[in-house]
């Protein structure tokens, strides 16, 4: 992309604030032996009587190791939906600008557009679940903010185009922001290694799915060091608490991930072996998530099935492209083969 320059594309509002500066900002070194008389915290210790470090350094340098990617580039969030709401917040005028999302995706971009009054502009995906390039550049104008790409794509599991993702980004003339939170599944290569290539692109990951955190909400975005810069002015100064950062930090320090994600993906490959032909699957989209998409001949009929039998799995009808669609997150090797039970016991009813 040419010529891209941040400033142009933030709110004058956002750019000409001074962001608040907390203790823990002005006095960095607050893991050393000092008397920290500083933020009027109650001194008796208790492991979290103390603010957290706003900056989460030492998650963040975790995750660097982990992604190979600057701890400059990197932003935590409450979620990925918190750091979602920050590029709304940042990048977009109320009543003034508009972001385009493609359905079926993840329904907090459409959401997260009304909270901040910013018109969401709507491109169905094609049949093939791949973004039409030409549609949505037609769809921009000067008011165009932030494109939302999901993929691998929640909730139809499948990774978008190399080339069509490349035309969009040497075209669209906001932000392009790529939703990877299924990554770690995917064999596809992370976009994190064009983060230096596309001053315009945005990457969103969390550590909710293949690392195992949905609990600690922790989302992560990758992005270049002004566009952090940014979101950092107006970030909440202590977004992410001394649990979630300390839990976090444990886990991954563990290393387990790698295995887990390695279990999840056979287990993926055994449950879609097992679905081929069942003649009430009337179809299985193929996946690069830990999660699978099936059009069924009744999706609501199915789902109660499911429901009646104890597995609660997601009935995504109401989507554009999904009528009469499940997903199904793929469980413990134990979990699974209660799905395939399930699914041969409805199939010789």
């Amino acid at each position: 992309m040419n010529k891209f320059d941040i400033n142009k594309l933030t709110r004058n509002n956002i750019l000409n604030m001074k962001p608040y500066s907390s203790a823990r900002d002005e006095f960095k070194s607050f893991t050393n032996s000092m008397i920290y008389l500083d933020a009027n915290e109650n001194p008796y210790e208790n492991e979290i009587n103390r603010y957290p470090d706003p900056q989460q350094f030492q998650l963040k340098k975790i995750i660097s190791g982990i992604k190979k990617v600057k701890t400059a580039h990197i932003l935590i969030g409450n979620g990925s939906d918190e750091v979602l709401d920050l590029l709304f917040r940042a990048f977009c005028e109320p009543k003034t600008d508009n972001v385009i999302t493609l359905p079926p995706t993840y329904g907090m971009y459409d959401v997260l557009a009304h909270v901040n009054a910013v018109e969401n502009r709507i491109v169905n995906l094609t049949d093939d679940f791949e973004p039409d390039a030409h549609k949505i550049l037609k769809k921009t104008d000067v008011n165009t903010k932030i494109l939302f790409l999901c993929s691998p794509n929640n909730p139809t599991g499948n990774s978008f185009s190399d080339e069509i993702i490349k035309k969009l980004l040497n075209n669209f003339k906001g932000l392009i922001v790529i939703d990877e939170a299924y990554i770690d599944f995917s064999k596809k290569e992370s976009w994190l290694a064009k983060l230096e290539e596309y001053p315009n692109l945005v990457i969103c990951q969390t550590l909710s799915k293949a690392y195992a955190m949905a609990g600690l909400r922790l989302g992560v975005l990758y992005a270049s060091t002004q566009i952090i810069s940014v979101l950092n002015k107006i970030k909440p100064p202590y977004n992410i608490n001394v649990l979630s950062q300390q839990k976090a930090i444990e886990i991954l320090q563990l290393k387990v991930f790698d295995r887990q994600v390695i279990d999840i993906l056979n287990e993926r490959e055994i449950l879609m072996k097992a679905m081929q032909n069942i003649s009430f699957i009337k179809k299985i989209i193929p996946s690069d998530a830990n999660f699978i998409l099936i059009q069924v001949d009744d999706a609501n009929t199915r789902y109660k099935q499911f429901i009646n039998h104890g597995i609660v799995i997601r009935n995504r009808s109401n989507e554009p492209l999904c009528a009469n669609c499940l997903r199904i997150s793929i469980g413990t090797k134990r979990e699974n083969e209660q799905v395939i039970k399930l699914i041969k016991t409805l199939e010789n009813a």
